[in-house]
């Protein structure tokens, strides 16, 4: 593996990078390393069985692999126990089965869910939908000038009502870093239980939950190298005998009798009914395995390096609009001035240059950016100055708008 050091970190590990294509869409999902194919392979090839169902060696090693890939999630992100730690399809999955399997029990009519507008619609609509049904209010922390997070705004917002507050750790269309420690501490000296989306947070910066003391924590796999199809929910000891099941079926019951009678396994079982992407699973072992060698911290670094050089040379272009220089994560969203986002996407991908373009899942922040679309930039280790060069080389062309017309 190469050092932190050089400018290019582990290119030689991912197939689409030997194919003259920029990818700088790491928000939405990361590219994938060789490890993470020859694992799935490996699997489906050689002990393809179920998990948690056979008696013979093949099915002992699924078991065996399995576990040990929740084993080292709960290290990665330093939990206390791996029953904490619950394999879910995704980061909407996990928020949802937080919302439905915890809060629904938890919270009466009148009860405040406080969120942002810069939020994921994975992190509204499930709240959405508690509101239609229980009738709790939803409400929102308002923004600052920079549309961050600020702890007097938290703060102002509260109410002798607030019993929740939903929030990502670093949003996906702003990359603003939200102060959660802070965030978390002074919400649960006021009882009040810290949801955090960890998405665009877990992937690329050191999560420590007990440190931090979180209460609910999601995040996907495919964000962090990893396959689709695999999420992660971390519970805090103290509410894992709380949390309720909202999808029933085999692998989370002890037994059942044809009169109803039954009992349901503990977490995190619980939560992890019907077959699950084993292979999948067994794949993001091996990922996390390959992301502790080339070190979060390392990744933290490079992201930061790389965001702070195309800050620079994107400064140097005409007409662009950059809406997020003050962020600390590996996000700018911008625009380039009478151009429609999708256009100036659609041109780019002319040079294998892939940016995301759109309202990114956060619909009601065009409310405080005062414009619906905007094109993303998201960087991962991989990425290089050589390519934020090449982006700009073509973001300066001066008959840009003539060509996207």
């Amino acid at each position: 593996m190469k050092s932190i050091g050089g400018d290019k970190l582990n290119r030689e590990d991912f197939n689409l990078l030997n194919k003259d294509i920029i990818y700088f869409d790491n928000g939405a999902t990361t590219l994938k390393p060789h490890i993470l194919t020859d694992s799935l392979v490996d699997y489906y090839n050689n002990y393809s069985a179920n998990a948690h169902r056979g008696d013979y060696d093949i099915s002992l090693k699924v078991d065996a692999m399995y576990e040990n890939t929740r084993k080292l999630v709960k290290d990665f992100i330093n939990a206390k126990t791996s029953k904490q730690i619950v394999f879910t399809n995704n980061t909407t999955d996990s928020l949802n089965k937080i919302v439905f399997g915890y809060f629904r029990h938890n919270l009466t009519f009148g009860d405040e869910v406080l969120l942002t507008y810069s939020e994921h619609a994975s992190n509204i609509l499930p709240w959405f939908e508690l509101k239609d049904e229980i009738g709790i209010k939803v409400n929102y922390i308002k923004l600052d000038e920079n549309h961050k997070v600020t702890m007097e705004n938290v703060k102002n917002a509260i109410t002798s009502k607030t019993k929740v507050i939903s929030i990502a750790h670093i949003t996906n269309v702003v990359g603003d870093v939200r102060p959660i420690k802070e965030i978390i501490e002074y919400a649960h000296k006021l009882s009040i239980k810290v949801v955090i989306d960890g998405a665009q947070s877990v992937p690329h910066r050191l999560i420590d939950v007990q440190e931090l003391d979180m209460d609910f924590l999601a995040f996907s796999a495919h964000k962090m190298c990893g396959p689709t199809g695999v999420g992660v929910l971390y519970v805090k000891e103290d509410l894992l005998n709380s949390i309720k099941p909202i999808i029933f079926g085999g692998g989370m019951n002890s037994y059942f009798e044809y009169d109803g009678n039954k009992e349901y396994k503990e977490m995190p079982y619980l939560l992890e009914a019907g077959t699950p992407n084993i292979g999948g699973v067994i794949a993001f072992g091996s990922v996390i395995n390959y992301l502790n060698k080339i070190g979060i911290n390392n990744i933290e670094k490079q992201e930061k390096k790389l965001k702070d050089y195309a800050l620079t040379k994107l400064k140097e272009v005409d007409n662009i609009i950059i809406y997020n220089d003050e962020c600390d994560s590996g996000i700018i969203t911008f625009n380039m001035k009478d151009i429609f986002a999708q256009d100036l996407a659609i041109y780019l991908n002319k040079y294998n240059i892939c940016v995301r373009a759109g309202n990114h899942c956060a619909k009601i922040l065009k409310n405080e950016l005062g414009i619906k679309n905007t094109c993303r930039i998201s960087f991962y280790f991989y990425n290089t100055k050589e390519e934020i060069d090449k982006l700009v080389e073509i973001l300066k062309n001066p008959n840009i708008m003539n060509e996207i017309i």
